[in-house]
């Protein structure tokens, strides 16, 4: 039997796949799922972790593999007429308010002339579900100065309330009208960045922007007459994107926070930030963040002082000072506590579980529930039955399975949030384990879930075990050791209605948008930390979204140990959001250095001016904050980060310059340029492993140390390599002590701290050095024991900071560094060796797959372009990571998805042949 491949790309299946409505939250076909329950025995706490090891795991795959059951879920059981989920129609059951449509209030549709946007992007809103915006929406756009982008926005809406659409008709309404305006969307995480993306795109499609031709716009025009660039162009930035778009080739760019601060900076530079029409700060609560809040706030206070038409609009879920907020913005500011699917609340507690309809209930109940004994006046609404199962003993497992599983069986989609990725891990085979046997699902859905699997197969790190099982359940897991293709494949999946359990750590919370009929907190804390306020908001409120269910249901299960905490928790008001440039965060010496460096402020009014349009002024003492800016001017100068001359004008040096043109702190700056300096002195040049420490983050200096495993991949550098690590100031004699020891690095002076940050990225590029030497992530993963989305999360972060060092070497005039720096780029992007280069521009020939092409005689773009489908089907399969075994009807399906691999690699490599040949006749011209 031949062996399936490994490199099938997800946009090649998704082209194969139909593309059914999304059935998140939504209720599934009872015929899927077995609903006979089995009551357990007789009770017995025993305190029990639910961490599974890997070899039990491995030894439960055998009864997956059959279909069977090694474990029931318990029987959940009413005491009064509470509601069942299965049944909503019950009496006691909350009911959704009614929202009056446009029929009630024409305001409520897009259509109406007072939005003034355009017919097709009114249809393509339709198209994607939203038919009509809610009242509040309604109220917050016709604000005055709004739609006319005179005046700027601070609101606050709950989690699934439709905050996003009220910024994506702003920002959509002044790009189309004004064709020389661009628009910028920030963005905490990557992983939003990708999905609003996507969403943008499909709202614009076919919407042409307001271009003037005499008394016609370019949308009046016949279509051959339109400009090919009236179209609305939606681009993405972000850390390992491949995006190569210029400003001037941008309407809207998505952003994470660092990418639209640095394209704020080189607008401001390059004289270009008039082009600029609205900024909109999503998550705008994440000023608040320590390590990325402060570039946030630097951004804004830059666009505020250039007084210019500047619109800024800011929105988050978790805002409790909006109005000092929207004073700092000079904005208007808008609250409200819409919700337009309602959530019950619960709390689960020892086998009971109790309603709640608000933060103070949830306190009364907790605190009256960790009374010895708890007062009879707190009576649960259902009990959990005991079960006879030892990994079900725990109370806190059995709900958290019980309550996921009567999810499953009533044909909807629950959400559960774990402590860590191996909780996730162990959760999701728990689940799977007590999920109807395969006998009783529709042979469809069988079909679809293999489909799902054989997606997961395809990819370069193969299929993981642990999905491999638990998918055909119905059940997967989501966390960020994953991989993004893996990740987006179970989103997908269970956005589909594929996949009926997801289990997640809180990050997917934060995260990308995935709503479910019922969310479980299996406890309060994620990893040793109780979580805060803001994230249990955010949690309990994917709960239920409106047009894919009537009602959602939270439930916070928790143990006696984290009883009186959890009451605190529920308790607690959502922290206020502070400026991030305080002494302590550090962040008003990078603000600074900016300012100064792109020429915003160089002198000391400019400075102070610039300092009043920060949040920082509206929240500190001014006779302390004029001390801290004087204070930190002084050591801008002193680090030989800036100049002043007699007469007060502040000039940035050249290594202000390349750290700002980098994307660096002061601090790293520094760091990098003495780093830097001294390569310049003897850079080791007969291998390769000086560059790949040079191109490794300074922000991998985070990674752990694995000390035996450092000290083995030490002993087998070569030569050259060794002089790197003497070179860099790293001691084999401190490994190996390291290695035999317990103790961590030592981290308490600034020079120890120091020579911590050399040794991990000394480490970190060690598994950088086996990226770009073909080495796929997953076996990359496996030798360094960390998790494949770790080590793809480095190889993409590389990429953009191999772009900052090049930069960084410009700025400053080190030609020749540069150009070594230069050379091995492109190695980095492809994963490959230089001879595998050409190969590597063909989408989906990456790595390992290049290097199959080059062995089985594909050596360039032009042989790969004549080759026929069916001929590079077989070279795909050999470079699977792993050899599965599939029977005929699944092993056909995959040779054809592959087919249409192949297909469009050829079709790739044709037009980049094409393109190479049309220079290379150029340049003989």
């Amino acid at each position: 039997m031949a062996q399936p491949g490994w490199t099938a790309s997800i946009d090649i299946i998704h082209q194969q796949q139909c593309n059914p409505k999304s059935l998140r939250g939504m209720k599934r076909s009872n015929n899927d799922f077995d609903a006979n329950p089995r009551n357990n025995s007789k009770f017995q706490e025993i305190s029990v972790t639910n961490i599974i090891s890997a070899q039990e795991i491995f030894k439960r795959q055998r009864l997956h593999a059959d279909g069977m059951n090694r474990i029931e879920a318990s029987k959940i059981c009413s005491l009064n007429t509470g509601p069942d989920i299965s049944d909503i129609q019950q009496p006691s059951r909350q009911i959704p308010a009614f929202t009056p449509g446009p029929s009630q209030n024409p305001l409520l549709s897009l259509s109406h002339p007072r939005y003034g946007l355009p017919e097709r992007l009114v249809r393509n809103f339709a198209s994607l579900g939203i038919h009509s915006i809610y009242p509040w929406q309604s109220s917050c756009l016709l604000g005055r100065g709004l739609l006319n982008g005179e005046k700027n926005l601070v609101y606050t809406a709950p989690t699934g309330g439709g905050k996003s659409l009220v910024a994506d008709v702003l920002m959509l309404k002044r790009v189309v009208e004004d064709p020389t305006k661009k628009a910028i969307l920030v963005l905490p995480y990557v992983a939003l960045v990708q999905e609003k993306l996507k969403w943008l795109r499909k709202i614009v499609e076919g919407v042409e922007k307001s271009v003037s031709f005499g008394s016609q716009t370019s949308s009046q025009l016949p279509a051959w007459r339109r400009p090919h660039n009236s179209s609305v162009r939606v681009v993405g930035f972000f850390g390992g994107s491949k995006a190569r778009a210029s400003w001037s080739d941008v309407d809207v760019a998505v952003c994470t926070i660092e990418k639209a601060n640095a394209i704020v900076n080189t607008a401001i530079e390059e004289c270009a930030i008039n082009d600029l029409g609205v900024v909109v700060l999503d998550e705008l609560h994440m000023i608040n963040d320590d390590h990325r809040g402060y570039l946030m706030e630097l951004m804004a206070s830059k666009l505020l002082s250039l007084e210019r038409s500047v619109q800024i609009v800011g929105m988050s879920a978790t805002l409790t000072n909006t109005e000092i907020l929207a004073k700092w913005l000079n904005a208007k500011y808008y609250n409200t506590k819409y919700v337009p699917v309602p959530i019950e609340e619960y709390l689960v507690y020892d086998r009971s579980i109790y309603p709640v309809s608000k933060p103070s209930a949830f306190f009364k109940t907790a605190s009256q529930l960790n009374l010895t004994p708890p007062l009879s006046s707190v009576s649960p609404i259902r009990v959990i039955q005991p079960s006879e199962h030892n990994e079900l003993r725990n109370p806190l497992n059995n709900a958290v399975i019980s309550l996921a599983i009567e999810t499953a069986k009533a044909g909807y989609g629950a959400l559960i949030f774990c402590s860590g990725r191996q909780g996730c891990q162990s959760t999701a085979s728990l689940v799977s384990e007590a999920m109807p046997h395969l006998s009783n699902v529709d042979e469809k859905m069988l079909d679809r879930r293999k489909d799902v699997i054989s997606e997961l197969r395809s990819l370069p790190v193969g299929l993981d075990d642990t999905l491999g099982t638990t998918v055909m359940k119905g059940v997967a897991f989501h966390h960020a050791g994953l991989t993004v293709e893996e990740r987006d494949i179970v989103a997908e999946a269970y956005d589909k209605g594929v996949i009926s359990v997801i289990v997640a750590t809180c990050s997917l919370a934060a995260g990308i948008n995935l709503p479910a009929r019922r969310v479980i907190l299996q406890g309060a804390r994620m990893g040793r930390d109780l979580i805060g306020p803001a994230m249990l908001r955010q949690m309990r409120g994917r709960a239920g979204r409106k047009g894919k269910d009537e009602i959602g249901e939270s439930y916070l299960c928790c143990q006696k140990a984290d009883l009186e905490e959890v009451a605190q928790l529920l308790e607690a008001d959502l922290p206020m959001v502070q400026s991030s440039l305080t002494p302590e965060k550090r962040g008003i010496k990078r603000a600074l250095l900016e300012v100064i460096t792109v020429r915003l402020a160089t002198h000391m009014a400019a400075i102070q001016e610039y300092v009043q349009k920060t949040l920082l002024y509206y929240t500190m003492d001014r006779t302390l904050l004029d001390t801290m800016v004087s204070k930190t001017l002084e050591e801008l100068i002193d680090s030989g980060l800036v100049t002043v001359d007699k007469f007060g004008s502040y000039e940035a040096t050249l290594l202000s310059q390349a750290t700002v043109a980098s994307y660096l702190t002061p601090e790293d700056g520094i760091f990098l340029h003495g780093e830097l300096r001294q390569a310049l002195r003897a850079f080791v040049m007969d291998g390769e492993m000086h560059i790949f420490y040079t191109f490794t983050p300074l922000y991998s200096s985070q990674t752990d140390i694995n000390w035996p495993i450092f000290r083995r991949e030490m002993e087998s550098l070569d030569e050259s390599g060794l002089r790197v690590l003497e070179f860099v100031g790293v001691n084999p004699g401190l490994v190996n002590r390291m290695a035999n020891s317990a103790k961590p690095l030592p981290e308490t002076t600034a020079s120890e701290v120091h020579t911590a940050q050399i040794y991990r990225r000394f480490y970190a590029a060690l598994q950088l050095r086996d990226l770009c030497n073909e080495t796929p992530i997953h076996l990359v993963a496996r030798k360094f024991e960390v998790s494949r989305g770790f080590v793809q999360t480095l190889a993409q972060i590389c990429e953009g900071f191999a772009a900052g060092m090049i930069n960084f070497c410009d700025k400053m005039g080190w030609g020749m560094l540069k150009a070594a720096l230069e050379h091995m780029i492109d190695r980095l992007k492809a994963g490959a060796k230089a001879d595998l280069l050409e190969l590597a521009k063909i989408p989906f020939v990456k790595s390992r797959t290049a290097r199959v092409f080059w062995e089985n005689g594909y050596k360039g773009l032009r042989t790969v372009a004549e080759a026929e489908a069916k001929d590079l089907v077989p070279i795909l399969l050999l470079a699977q990571p792993k050899k599965s075994r599939l029977d005929a009807d699944d092993e056909a399906k995959y040779h054809q998805k592959l087919l249409g691999k192949a297909e469009i690699i050829i079709g790739a490599a044709n037009r980049l042949w094409e393109r190479q040949q049309h220079i290379e006749i150029e340049a003989d011209l």
